[in-house]
């Protein structure tokens, strides 16, 4: 697999964020990561999707190393729009709770206030 059609080990950004968390954390993480979304049958769009409802079931929306802006980010940068993950988020209140999805929606709101800017 080419490295730019995987969303962990061709996102430099995200590289970066994960190192910055913590550089052996980091490391271990784009290793481990990188391997499982480097896996071909399953799309990076739709890994990206069911990485955004793990973060609403866990509830993973903010602070340093909370990974929900950067699984929206991987979406957006692999073809989503934001009305397709407003569709999965509305879609994980069933799965997943509506109080945990609200979380979602909130974050959401703030990303694409900063994305648009």
């Amino acid at each position: 697999m080419d490295i730019h059609s995987n969303a962990v080990l061709g996102d430099q950004d995200l590289i970066d964020g994960l190192k910055s968390v913590n550089p052996i954390f980091g490391d271990f993480c784009v290793r481990v990561a990188g391997e499982a979304w480097g896996e071909p049958l399953v799309s990076q769009k739709t890994k990206a999707f069911m990485a955004i409802v793990l973060d609403v079931d866990n509830q993973s929306y903010e602070g340093q190393g909370t990974p929900f802006e950067a699984h929206v980010l991987m979406a957006i940068k692999q073809g989503a729009t934001f009305e397709e993950i407003e569709e999965i988020l509305k879609w994980s209140c069933v799965y997943c709770g509506f109080n945990k999805a609200a979380g979602g929606f909130g974050r959401l709101n703030e990303i694409k206030r900063d994305f648009n800017k």
